[in-house]
């Protein structure tokens, strides 16, 4: 199993698509997606990534203290961290409040929204992405505020821009079985917007997806993830990858910021903390199975790692 699919098995995506949207010129917005937004579609999902897709016309995006950026129709606009951002015709105009905004229900329990002062008109697909515990994520938190790419381009651009038209089309029909394919629309979109964020970034880029750009680093997370318990070693790892070991070692510390060890220990500890959740396995197995030598040894770890013992997370 390579390293991105392994990752996003553990922080179990879950998507859909809650809004469909339409806007006239001049129109400007301030929000964030809250949980509580999107009720049942959430289930226990501990964190939101929401997604705006630009079906027509265009639309300006503030987020945090970054440069305002432009978007227009084919365009997917990604924030991973659902922060507070603004979006609109214009940003130098006071944001609509909510008694201002059209709000009715849509088929597949989507909401449709219309707001803005009657000039040119902006539709967008607005999905989520619920999932685990961003923290823990080495590919969550190595991924920046906002990340966008041209549906209209590149190798998957016809299934993209075929998948939210058809998305659009089962909005409207109601068709059943309809949401379970948004949802998968919406997770597949992140997996192609994530492969695009990584094959973009600069060479001289550091963390974990420059690791995954590297062909001997990514090697090493491949053989990581595919066998977390195997009894893996610096220099076991540094011959898989066709390196010496110190060659190996500084190369893998340089890109992901820690040692191939400390690298190891935190995902066995990720992974061992899923399985605690989901209730399958004794936490003596749990703890063999990951590749600590005794229940206490990974008792000891875990605890340090996450404040607590795993039977406090049981």
């Amino acid at each position: 199993m390579d390293a991105l699919s392994d990752v996003l098995r553990l922080v179990r995506l879950a998507g859909g698509v809650y809004q469909q949207a339409e806007f006239t010129a001049p129109w400007c917005l301030e929000g964030k997606l809250r949980p509580h937004h999107l009720g049942p579609m959430l289930h226990s999902s501990e964190h939101v990534i929401i997604y705006h897709y630009v079906l027509e016309g265009s639309v300006w995006v503030k987020i945090k203290d970054l440069d305002p950026q432009f978007y227009e129709a084919g365009q997917v606009i990604i924030m991973p961290h659902n922060d507070l951002h603004r979006l609109g015709s214009a940003l130098d105009i006071e944001p609509g409040s909510k008694s201002e905004i059209v709000e009715t229900p849509h088929r597949l329990g989507l909401t449709k929204m219309e707001y803005g002062g009657g000039g040119t008109a902006t539709k967008l697909i607005c999905g989520y992405l619920g999932c685990d515990k961003l923290e823990a994520s080495p590919l969550l938190t190595s991924l920046p505020p906002i990340i966008s790419f041209d549906a209209r381009k590149g190798d998957a651009a016809d299934w993209i821009m075929t998948s939210f038209r058809f998305a659009a089309e089962e909005a409207a029909a109601g068709k059943p079985g309809g949401d379970v394919i948004l949802a998968r629309i919406s997770e597949l979109l992140f997996v192609e917007a994530v492969r695009r964020y990584a094959e973009s970034l600069p060479e001289d880029e550091r963390g974990w997806l420059a690791g995954l750009r590297d062909k001997k680093i990514s090697k090493a997370l491949a053989l990581i993830h595919a066998d977390c318990g195997f009894p893996w070693t610096v220099d076991l790892l540094a011959t898989e990858c066709a390196l010496s070991r110190s060659a190996f070692a500084d190369k893998f510390s340089r890109i992901l910021g820690e040692t191939p060890m400390q690298y190891l220990g935190h995902w066995r500890l990720q992974v061992a903390d899923r399985r605690l959740k989901d209730r399958q396995a004794t936490i003596a197995d749990i703890a063999s199975d990951v590749g600590f030598g005794s229940e206490a040894a990974f008792s000891r770890a875990y605890k340090k790692h996450f404040g607590a013992p795993p039977s406090a997370r049981r």
